[in-house]
């Protein structure tokens, strides 16, 4: 009586798929906390921005020492304050991410938050200018077309809206910088050793701004009731989980895969904006969001035509060996 024999290639494909599909779950997640995010801003008034990004640094960095405790994964993350050279890293990765949130948490509680969806829709196509102009990068003609298009748009918007948008390119930039820096960095340092150290590295900022904004306007963690308190109390948790579960998907999933993923957060924000907060559309903007999304399309749709003629190349190569 024959046995059939599965390849070890075979056998490990249920395992592969389930990997996959749980690294899909986890960044699916993470974009759509982010999606939620002004929503959670805008119901946290009164707080101002400074005054909630100072509590989302210091309360996502007691979150983040929880984490290290509760995991005990001290030792990974003391090797890394060993480093100078990551820990110079992880302090330019914090002065990014702080530029980020201010931009961001200022935009969303002054009635900004289809541009900052904006930002978000742009960030892919600053991602693969910041890789021609940093890191050498080639871009193929698709990508260049994709770069004009998208040109375009910001020219539409500047013109017929008659203003620059600068919520929006200060978003794109400062977060594809952050994922520059992340890059630099690599897997030398994980996801919650990262972000307590740029949390801590931000910790005095956050003093400050703290210290300056009871100085002058109270803090309204003390004076806005206790529904309120818990509920500001809740932005580190609201700032660490998406980052984890990013990090948790990033690793799990194929590239394609989390570009693709990454519309669930601007479609959400841009939703917010205009239906639920009712923020303006005139046909200019709307000009505008139409040519960026024509060049979002161009990108992802040569981007899955590259990785499956990557993948049909180097199946070939195994075959011949």
């Amino acid at each position: 009586m024959s046995r059939s024999v599965r390849s070890p290639s075979a056998a490990s494909e249920p395992g592969e798929a389930r990997t996959r599909l749980v690294g899909g779950g986890y960044a699916f997640l993470s974009y759509l906390l982010w999606g939620f995010l002004p929503l959670y801003f805008v119901a946290l008034a009164p707080t101002g921005a400074w005054e909630l990004v100072a509590w989302r640094i210091a309360l996502s960095l007691v979150f983040c020492i929880l984490l290290l405790a509760v995991t005990r994964a001290w030792r990974p993350f003391l090797a890394i304050v060993r480093q100078p050279r990551l820990l110079g890293w992880t302090a330019l990765a914090g002065v990014l991410i702080y530029g980020n949130w201010m931009i961001f948490v200022l935009a969303a509680l002054s009635g900004h938050v289809v541009e900052t969806s904006l930002g978000y829709f742009i960030n892919p196509i600053v991602t693969v200018v910041l890789g021609v102009v940093v890191l050498r990068e080639r871009v193929r003609a698709v990508q260049w077309i994709a770069l004009g298009i998208a040109a375009a748009a910001v020219v539409v918007i500047v013109v017929g809206y008659r203003a620059f948008p600068w919520v929006a390119l200060g978003l794109a930039f400062s977060f594809g910088l952050y994922g520059l820096v992340k890059k630099q960095i690599g897997p030398a340092v994980d996801a919650v050793s990262g972000l307590t150290l740029e949390s801590a590295w931000l910790l005095p900022v956050a003093i400050v701004q703290l210290a300056l904004v009871g100085a002058t306007s109270g803090l309204t963690l003390f004076s806005a009731g206790p529904g309120h308190a818990a509920l500001l109390l809740l932005a580190g948790v609201a700032t660490a989980t998406p980052l984890l579960l990013f990090a948790a998907g990033s690793r799990r999933v194929p590239l394609t895969v989390m570009g693709m993923l990454q519309f669930v957060a601007p479609i959400l924000q841009f939703a917010a904006g205009v239906w639920v907060l009712g923020e303006p559309m005139p046909l200019e903007r709307w000009i505008g969001f139409g040519l960026v999304w024509i060049s979002l399309t161009v990108l992802t749709v040569d981007s899955v035509l590259a990785a499956r003629r990557g993948r049909a190349e180097a199946s070939d190569i195994a075959d011949l060996t």
